[in-house]
C-alpha cells in the first residue's frame, strides 16, 4: 500500500537530502516511534502532579487504567494482576496505533503485518513462559487432554492449535487495519471532503473493536496457561 503523503516519511527524505544518510526505515517503524512518543508524553503529563481528586488528563488516564483492571480481573481472575503492565501495553498501543489512522498523513502500524506479528509472537512467548513458569514441567498436561490413552492425538492437535494463535492474531488485526486503510484511500480520491466523514466515524470503532479483541485474546491465552490441568 502506497500512501500519496506520509508526514513522518516526508521529513525522513528531507533529512536525507540534507545530511545525505539513509536512514533506511520503514514507515510502519517511524509510526510505531510516533505512538511510543504519544504514549510517553500522556504518561508524563498525567503522573507529574498527581492529585488526591483527580481532573483533566489525570482523571482520563485513572478512567483507562482502572477499565483495563477490571478488565482483566474479570477474565484472568486474581492470578492475571502481575500481567497488567503488559496486558496495558498492548491495548494502549494497538488503540493508538489504530486512532492515528484517522489523521490524514500518518500511517498505523497496526496496518503492516510486521507490527502485528511482532505484538502476537510476544503474546505467543509470554504465554508458554507463563505456563511454565506458573506449573513448572507439569505444564505439559496442558497439552495431553483429559485422557492418557488420547495423549499422543491431543499433543498434536493442541500443538497446532497454538501454533495457530499468533497466526490469527497477527492476520486478524492487519486484515482490518490494511483494509481500513485502502478504504480510506479511495474514499479520500474520490469524494476528498464529506464522503469519508462516515467511513472515518466507523474507523473509530474499528479502531477500539481491533484492540479490545486483540487485548482479550491475549488474556484469555495467558489466563489458560495459568489454569491448572485436572
Amino acid at each position: 500500500m502506497t500512501h500519496p503523503f506520509l508526514i513522518l516519511q516526508w521529513l525522513e527524505q528531507w533529512l536525507k537530502e540534507q545530511f545525505r544518510f539513509d536512514f533506511l526505515l520503514g514507515e510502519h517503524v517511524t509510526y510505531t516511534w510516533l505512538v511510543m512518543l504519544i504514549l510517553i508524553v500522556l504518561a508524563f503529563f498525567a503522573s507529574r502532579s498527581i492529585k488526591m481528586v483527580p481532573s483533566g488528563i489525570q482523571n482520563f488516564m485513572e478512567a483507562v487504567v482502572s477499565g483495563i483492571e477490571n478488565l482483566i480481573e474479570e477474565t484472568m481472575g486474581p492470578k492475571g494482576k502481575p500481567y497488567f503492565p503488559l496486558i496495558a501495553t498492548f491495548a494502549l498501543f494497538i488503540l493508538v496505533s489504530n486512532l492515528i489512522a484517522l489523521i490524514p498523513g500518518f500511517y498505523p502500524p497496526t496496518a503492516n503485518l510486521n507490527t502485528n506479528a511482532a505484538l502476537a509472537l510476544t503474546v505467543f512467548a509470554m504465554t508458554h513462559i507463563v505456563g511454565v513458569k506458573e506449573h513448572g514441567i507439569a505444564y505439559l498436561k496442558h497439552f495431553m487432554g483429559p485422557m492418557l490413552v488420547l495423549a499422543p492425538l491431543m499433543f498434536i492437535i493442541e500443538f497446532i492449535g497454538h501454533l495457530a494463535r499468533p497466526l490469527s492474531l497477527s492476520l486478524r488485526l492487519f486484515g482490518n487495519m490494511y483494509g481500513h486503510e485502502i478504504v480510506l484511500m479511495i474514499f479520500f480520491a474520490l469524494v476528498p471532503f464529506l464522503l469519508p466523514v462516515p467511513m472515518m466515524l466507523m474507523g473509530v470503532l474499528i479502531a477500539f473493536i481491533q484492540a479490545f479483541v486483540f487485548t482479550l485474546l491475549a488474556m484469555i491465552y495467558i489466563a489458560g496457561a495459568l489454569e491448572e490441568v485436572h
